[in-house]
């Protein structure tokens, strides 16, 4: 009886994601295998692999995903770890602080970083100002300036994520593995980041999907440099190319999988037990 009243506690939840979620997925990807005359086909996929413009903006998304991913993770690691060995009070401050940008709309974050990293900007200024360059340099509008406003984006989600993470470590193990004559490094190599795998796969799948599809920050900092999500939204609101549009959300869908499937084989192997 118990257990039947847990499943209509989980009816509700299931019916909003089914009807407003599965199906619309389902039927988007459905119309991607039949053409105007009604026949099955793979005649659009085939044709998408063949393109090289398409190729492109699929591998330069998924470089600028990866390079995202590596930064958050290099810069998130120390600072979630720091933060998880302060006291509650702090922690508590630092977190807040963690969290503020992402308070902030993605287009106000967007314009702050054409005004900084822009020609006219204030990094261009400052390095000429002090000499190290000749003529501003080119930023804006390219990959780079995409991963700068995608790393301001996601970097508290992998913080957040590993804090809670590592703030469950027992300090046990860190004084046991030092009594044992291992050295700081070694405990912090040996130790804490194996114990850090659950929340590193996780944040790092949050970090590599939300710039794989994310949209504002590509659209404003890349220019005319086309990711996928934008060149989504130019075939379905531009060109009206819904049929386009909806083979590269299929496309979109199997890469997401795919890398999840792939951070989580991942996961097994550096930490079996986790």
């Amino acid at each position: 009886m118990k257990k039947r009243y847990l499943y209509l506690l989980l009816l509700p939840g299931v019916l909003f994601l089914t009807i407003f979620m599965i199906i619309p997925i389902l039927m988007t990807i459905g119309t991607t295998f039949f053409h105007e005359g009604g026949g099955f086909s793979i005649q659009g996929y085939l044709d998408f692999f063949q393109d090289r413009y398409f190729i492109e903006i699929l591998l330069t998304t998924l470089r600028v995903s990866l390079f995202t991913t590596i930064i958050c993770i290099l810069l998130g690691f120390p600072a979630a770890y720091y933060i998880s060995k302060l006291k509650q009070r702090k922690k508590a401050i630092m977190l807040l602080l963690t969290i503020f940008p992402l308070l902030t709309s993605p287009v106000v974050r967007s314009f702050s970083w054409m005004v900084i990293i822009g020609k006219n900007g204030v990094v261009n200024k400052l390095l000429m100002g002090m000499g190290l360059i000749e003529k501003p340099l080119d930023i804006l509008y390219t990959p780079t300036a995409i991963i700068i406003g995608l790393v301001h984006l996601f970097l508290p989600l992998i913080i957040v994520t590993l804090v809670g993470v590592m703030e469950n470590i027992e300090t046990d193990l860190l004084k046991a593995a030092e009594s044992l004559g291992a050295s700081r490094l070694t405990v912090f190599s040996k130790v804490i980041i194996p114990l850090s795998v659950p929340g590193l796969v996780i944040g790092s799948i949050l970090v590599f999907v939300g710039s794989f599809t994310a949209y504002t920050t590509p659209a404003l900092l890349g220019g005319k440099q086309r990711v996928i999500s934008t060149f989504l939204y130019q075939n379905a609101i531009t060109l009206n190319e819904w049929q386009v549009a909806s083979i590269v959300a299929t496309i979109m869908i199997a890469v997401t999988v795919l890398i999840i499937s792939i951070m989580n084989g991942l996961a097994k192997k550096l930490n079996p037990k986790g």
